[in-house]
């Protein structure tokens, strides 16, 4: 007798191996939708947590800035200055001066401080051919990974590493009996760490080192000037800069009229609350270098420096007046933006800062009482 398994099959039958049935095209689709569900239910999420990673990042580089700071003003007793500009030149930037105390000792050793690094007038400036290499160079913990503007862009015919991370020189108010801390020229005395000839040091921060604003995050510039309507602007969180150079008929030192006597902060928010009369912006190629960021090299406003007039990612742009402004800090992280202390700690400060508050943070010595949490 046969065995079972060498038995014949039945016509018709077939193994049960044989009998699987395949997928229709109506689950495939199913199935194909599922995922796609999937994918779109995840997507949000990655991206958070990627930009929560480039937030921490940026974070991380502008505290290091900070400890730079910190160390130069241990080394030398005083915070680190801008140089006197001129109709001809323009000195070295404080982020050139801070470099070696940033682990940048590569590009600080082709330096010489006793040169002048830019020559030529404002509208106009021309790197030292001998620094020219330098200056090209994207230095890492200058740069918030979250813009992703280019880190190297060119002005003329040079090209500059960018520039995340600004030294406040102060609130950029007025006092009221004469006195206003826009203007940071030669041997003009601001309520921040840094003006010209500047030697301030960690002493004189009498508002406490936790309750002073010294640096923030920036949104770098991109792209040539630009002209827009009035009452148009470029898309938030504005990638130029707001011209006021030449409008309004300001005085571009004090910011007075002839029929003022003295300036205010109330003449100086009714200035910028202005801006959008403004058809100039000035962009990253700016022949000028006041795109915002474009260089940390340039000791202007635009590229090196900051105050606390406006408040984080406010929704009027960095406004610029001839060699000074009033900025704020702007970021591409969700709910605020980057801040630094006087103590070397970090804070993501809320889109929803009160104007009063920002300003006196950014303040180092005008004894105003700061309380709660920001």
């Amino acid at each position: 007798m046969d065995s079972p398994s060498k038995m014949p099959l039945r016509a018709g039958s077939w193994p049960a191996s044989r009998h699987r049935r395949a997928f229709t095209l109506v689950e495939l689709l199913v199935v194909i939708a599922i995922i796609g569900a999937l994918v779109g239910l995840l997507l949000p999420a990655v991206q958070a947590a990627r930009e929560a990673a480039r937030r921490a990042a940026c974070t991380s580089n502008l505290r290091q800035f900070g400890i730079a700071l910190l160390n130069f003003e241990s080394a030398r007793r005083c915070f680190p200055a801008t140089d006197s500009r001129t109709s001809s030149t323009a000195g070295w930037s404080v982020h050139s001066r801070l470099l070696p105390y940033a682990e940048e000792a590569a590009i600080a050793s082709q330096f010489d401080f006793a040169k002048t690094p830019f020559t030529g007038p404002f509208s106009g400036q021309i790197p030292d051919p001998a620094f020219r290499a330098a200056f090209a160079t994207p230095v890492p913990i200058l740069l918030c990974p979250s813009d992703g503007a280019p880190t190297v862009q060119k002005s003329g015919n040079y090209s500059y590493g960018g520039n995340n991370y600004m030294v406040s020189i102060g609130s950029a108010t007025a006092d009221g009996s004469g006195k206003y801390f826009w203007n940071f020229g030669k041997d003009n005395p601001t309520d921040g760490i840094v003006y010209e000839n500047s030697r301030v040091s960690i002493a004189q921060v009498i508002d406490g080192t936790s309750k002073s604003v010294i640096g923030s995050e920036a949104v770098r510039s991109i792209g040539d000037d630009r002209s827009f309507s009035s009452g148009s602007a470029p898309p938030f969180p504005y990638q130029y800069t707001a011209n006021a150079s030449r409008s309004h008929g300001w005085d571009p030192t004090t910011l007075k009229t002839s029929s003022m006597t003295i300036p205010t902060t109330q003449q100086a928010d009714d200035l910028v609350n202005r801006w959008t009369e403004l058809p100039d912006w000035r962009g990253a190629s700016s022949a000028a270098m006041r795109g915002r960021g474009l260089s940390w090299a340039a000791t202007t406003a635009g590229n090196s420096l900051t105050n606390g007039f406006l408040t984080p990612n406010s929704r009027i742009p960095d406004y610029v007046v001839h060699w000074s402004g009033f900025f704020g800090p702007k970021s591409w992280h969700a709910g605020g933006a980057n801040v630094l202390f006087a103590d070397g700690h970090v804070v993501l400060l809320s889109d929803k800062t009160d104007p009063t508050l920002h300003r006196n943070l950014h303040s180092i010595s005008g004894s105003e009482v700061v309380s709660g949490d920001f």
